[in-house]
Order: C-alpha cells, then structure tokens, then sequence
C-alpha cells in the first residue's frame, strides 16, 4: 500500500508530495520545493522518522517552485532524478526562473532519465502511470496511482482551478484539451493532488471547475 505526505513548501506554497511504500519503505518524492534549512529539516526529519528508503525524484513539470529542492534531495539522498524531456529548458534557466521573483537557486542537478510520452514506470513494486498533460509547461505530465486511485496533477489540475498559460511555453487550448482528454477519462473517484491548494476528485471537478464547464 502507498502512503502518501503533503509537504507546502517555499514563497509559492507548492505542495511537495512524499510517497513510500508501507512494506518495503522504498519511497519518492514528487515535485520537491525544499527552499531554506527549517523545511530541509521538516523533509528529513519525517523520512528519518518513518524509515523510508528515498530513491526517486520524480517532478511533473520544471517551473522553479517545483524544483528549488531538487539539487539538496538529489545531494542528501542519491536518488535517480526524472524530469519531462520537453521541460528541459527549465532546468537549464533555473537561475533566471529563480531571478525573475528575487530568489537564488545554487542549480538543478541534471536529470536521469527523461519523461517523453505517455508511459509507466515502476517504482519497487508500484507501477505509475505518466499521463501527458501539457499546457501549463510544454511537457507537464501528471502521475497516476491506478491501484490506490489518485492522481498527482502537478499545476494542470486544481480544486476549482487550472494551472496558469502565461508563462514561457504554455498554451491554454492545450491545457483544456490535456485536462479533458487525459484527466477527465479517468474514473469520477480518482483523488487529485495539485501542486498547490487542497484535494480534490475528477468527478468534483468535472461538476464544480468553473475553468472547465
């Protein structure tokens, strides 16, 4: 069974989620925003209270609040480090990301592996569907728990909201058609879990997103 930790982290209150497997402790960490020493210390001081063995990043989309942790996770925990290979470029302007809000990011180490379509990966025993979802960021994807029923939507989908189309490479046909087309057909009790704010369902948001009537 997949257990699952929300962490809100840095200025943007983006929710960094650790996941781990309550049998074997093998566990990830998706989209870290780690940003000062007090939430480096709340992440390792659960991993180490719950004996879990951190082996994967895993990041939905590149943009800075998503990976401003990215490089002390990578450090502290040699995990191997998956990104979408359209967002690429992000991770090559991380510094200018971090410029654009007055931050500072030392980098973001480079990834091992690259997400290019619609695929799964195995993760010990946990098999995650990667659902292609762009709009937001050219190569967002979004991560889906079929067994445990939930869904990890990044900035694609929120709880009566929808990630932003004003940034570098984001386009808002592609957004909608992406949450229609590849959110929408999954079954109504699917949880989600956005990048910021609450949780949420499929089925809620197709009756309650007033971005998707």
């Amino acid at each position: 069974m997949i257990k699952i930790k929300k962490f809100t982290f840095n200025p943007f209150d983006e929710n960094t989620y650790l996941l781990w497997d309550e049998d074997t402790k093998e566990g990830f960490v998706i989209d870290p925003g780690l940003f000062d020493r007090a939430e480096e210390n709340e992440f390792d001081n659960f991993v180490k209270d719950n004996s879990i063995n951190l082996t994967t990043i895993l990041n939905t989309h590149c943009h800075i609040d998503h990976i401003l942790g990215c490089n002390y996770i990578k450090e502290k925990y040699s995990t191997v480090f998956y990104v979408p290979g359209k967002d690429l470029p992000l991770i090559e302007f991380a510094k200018a990301q971090a410029g654009m809000f007055n931050l500072e990011i030392d980098g973001v180490p480079k990834p091992d592996k690259l997400f290019v379509d619609d695929t799964f990966i195995k993760i010990g025993g946990t098999d995650v569907i990667i659902l292609s979802t762009p709009g937001h960021s050219p190569g967002e994807v979004c991560f889906y728990f079929e067994d445990e029923k939930f869904c990890i939507t990044g900035d694609v989908l929120f709880k009566e909201g929808i990630g932003r189309t004003d940034l570098w490479g984001a386009d808002h046909n592609t957004l909608i058609s992406s949450i229609k087309n590849n959110l929408f057909t999954l079954p109504d009790d699917v949880v989600i879990y956005p990048g910021h704010g609450d949780k949420s369902t499929i089925g809620y948001e197709k009756t309650h997103n007033p971005f998707l009537e």
